[in-house]
């Protein structure tokens, strides 16, 4: 499993807890890097891990306007904590890393879902990005 792979998964395990435990980003991201520290051997991954939390705090209310304007049908709080945390990453990495490619950051986050959450939330998680991504370049964003 590549680096980056395990980042997001690592960084999902971050919004993912700070959603159950009700606490911010922010603390679950201290929490997070208080176990980091412990664990230099997965020093590879940390550092991206916390470069998509660390995006996802600096521009929350942006991602999640856009989510909000994108997935009509299902509101932010109705859509299960994986789905809305692997979203918010991808969001992240789609509008603001451009060493990692739109279509990159769309597989690696469906496959995460697929992985983690229910059996419709590919699909959706697939749908809601690619929407995202077309708008970035330029086309109108598609619900």
């Amino acid at each position: 499993m590549s680096a980056r792979r395990k980042a997001r998964k690592r960084a999902l395990d971050v919004l993912f807890g700070a959603d159950v435990k009700e606490i911010t980003l922010a603390q679950a991201l201290e929490e997070a890097e208080v176990i980091a520290a412990r664990e230099p051997e997965r020093a590879s991954s940390w550092n991206y891990a916390r470069e998509l939390v660390t995006g996802v705090i600096d521009h929350r209310l942006d991602i999640d306007d856009l989510l909000a304007q994108t997935s009509t049908s299902w509101p932010l709080n109705r859509m299960p904590a994986v789905d809305r945390a692997v979203l918010k990453l991808a969001v992240w990495e789609i509008l603001h890393n451009p060493d990692v490619p739109p279509g990159v950051s769309i597989s690696e986050a469906v496959e995460l879902v697929s992985e983690l959450s229910t059996e419709a939330s590919g699909p959706f998680v697939h749908g809601i990005l690619a929407a995202i991504a077309e708008g970035r370049s330029g086309d109108s964003l598609q619900t």
